[in-house]
Order: structure tokens, then C-alpha cells, then sequence
């Protein structure tokens, strides 16, 4: 099939794009999406939370691209066979295109890492999760802006789920640009209209170099649940993870979110609704 704008083969299909008009496509679908939401200020410095993935390492390389100020920045769990390997990835990555890596563990900042942790508490998302949004905020304070990979089916993933689960607070946070709390680094999306299948041709076509694994924990997990059901939805159903973005988002603007007042931890002074923060309650459980 040939693309629908000229004569070359089509590398895609929906929308129907030969490989230089899908790169075009994409990438005025990212920078729409900065611009309509404000997402960037042109001075502001930002680091971008990156894995080594396809999702991460496109939104590094096109803010790269697009002239901002960026730095990458990896938390290193500790999963054997899966993020030593994407850290290869991403170092060859930056050392290209000459941005600042830096790697921060959870062997270094929690004593243990997540395979170890494991041994003890079969938890891994919950750990997980807590402990890298720990780390990202912590080593992201001298930023303006903390820069993510979530993507088009992410993002559907997440609304659904905390739908299921009635997390109000979690659900109306959803957004392509978090608010400004105090303590907290404010987080973009710039992949958020991007679905997952667009970014992995992307990153195909770029050549990034990056593997295509998941997480080995991912099996079993609620989101890997709400995955299945919501990829299978989309097969008879066409364009649904986009419509529950955007009823999400008209939602949204009905709604003032209200700012919370959050204290210090009295162990690592980072933000907390409690005096003992989520990842030291978590940290002093393995001890």
C-alpha cells in the first residue's frame, strides 16, 4: 500500500504514511501537544526520566531536537537481565547525541536492590513505583521540568484504572502537565497523544538502537490486566484509548484541582502528606 501523500510505501497504516511523512506526522504531533499545553517555557532546564526504552529515549531525542534544555536521568531498580541491559542502551544513546547522563540505585539510596527487596515482600509495582518517583523528584529538584515517557496508552491505562480502583486524587492528576505543588518538580507528557504502537515505528525508523523487553515484574501485575482488556477493546473498537483521553481531559475542566498542603518527612525532608514518607515507611520495612 502506498502512503496516502505520495507515491512511497506506506510504513504505516492508520494514518496511511510512507516513512519520512510518518516522521513528519509524529513529530508536529509532539510539538502540538508541547505548545497547546504549555507544557515548555523556552528557558526552562529539564531532565528527562529515562529507561532505555522506545517511549523515554523519543521523548529525550525530540526535545533534543527541538532546542531545549535537557539531561537524562535513569533509576537503576536493580531487575537483572532487564535494566542493566537498557542502561547499555541509553548510555550509547547520550554519549551520540550528547546529553548528560546521570544514574542514580536503589542499592545506593536504599541499601538493596529490587530484585533483593523482592526476597523479602512480593510487591514489585508498589516498591517499585514509590521508590522511583522518590528518586525522580529528589534528584530532579535543580529542574524546572521532569520530562516523562508516558504515552497515548499509558496514559488510558492509568484513567481506567484509577477508575476501577475510586483514587479520585491520582485520577484528576492525570494530565499532560502536573500542577505546581511546592516540593514537588512539575512533570510533562509530551507523548500523550502518541500511541504506543506510533512511538515504537518511530523509534524504529530512527534507528534508535533501543531493546523492546518489558519489565519481568509486568506479569500478573493490575496494569498489565487493564492492558489486555483495554488492547482488546480497541481491536473491535476503534480510536477508544483517544476518546477516553479526551472525555478524560473535558472532565478535567470542570474541575479545580485543589492543592494539598504537604509537611516534611522527618527522615529525608522530601514532601509528605504523613510524617514518615511513603519510601522511608517502605525503606525501614526491609531493615
Amino acid at each position: 500500500m502506498n502512503c496516502s501523500k505520495c507515491s512511497e510505501k506506506a510504513v504505516f497504516l492508520k494514518p496511511c504514511f510512507c516513512k519520512n511523512h510518518f516522521i513528519n506526522y509524529f513529530e508536529n504531533k509532539v510539538s502540538n501537544t508541547i505548545k497547546k499545553f504549555s507544557l515548555i517555557d523556552k528557558n526552562d532546564s529539564i531532565v528527562v526520566a529515562c529507561s532505555g526504552g522506545k517511549d523515554s529515549t523519543t521523548v529525550l531525542y525530540l526535545l533534543k531536537k527541538l532546542g531545549f534544555n535537557v539531561e537524562a536521568l535513569v533509576v537503576d531498580e536493580g531487575i537483572v537481565g532487564y535494566r542493566d541491559k537498557t542502561i547499555v542502551d541509553l548510555k550509547m544513546f547520550c554519549k551520540k547525541f550528547d546529553v548528560k547522563l546521570r544514574i542514580v540505585s536503589f542499592s545506593k539510596s536504599f541499601g538493596k536492590s529490587l530484585d533483593t527487596m523482592l526476597k523479602q515482600k512480593n510487591h514489585p509495582c508498589t516498591i517499585c513505583g514509590t521508590f522511583r518517583r522518590y528518586l525522580l523528584n529528589k534528584c530532579a529538584s535543580n529542574y524546572d521540568l521532569i520530562a516523562t515517557g508516558h504515552n497515548l496508552d499509558d496514559e488510558a491505562q492509568a484513567v481506567l484504572m484509577n477508575l476501577i480502583k475510586s483514587n479520585t486524587e491520582l485520577l484528576l492528576r492525570s494530565s499532560p502537565k502536573s500542577q505546581k505543588v511546592e516540593g514537588f518538580v512539575p512533570r510533562i507528557k509530551p507523548l500523550y497523544f502518541c500511541s504506543e504502537k506510533e512511538v515504537a515505528i518511530y523509534a524504529l525508523l530512527k534507528n534508535f538502537g533501543v531493546g523492546f523487553t518489558e519489565c519481568p515484574y509486568m506479569d500478573g501485575s493490575f496494569r498489565n490486566v487493564v492492558r489486555t482488556a483495554l488492547n482488546d477493546y480497541e481491536q473491535n473498537n476503534s480510536c477508544s484509548k483517544l476518546n477516553l483521553i479526551n472525555k478524560h481531559l473535558n472532565f478535567l475542566k470542570t474541575f479545580v484541582l485543589e492543592r494539598k498542603n504537604f509537611r516534611s518527612c522527618k527522615f529525608c525532608s522530601e514532601p509528605s502528606k504523613e510524617s514518615v514518607c511513603k519510601a522511608c515507611q517502605i525503606a525501614k520495612s526491609f531493615k
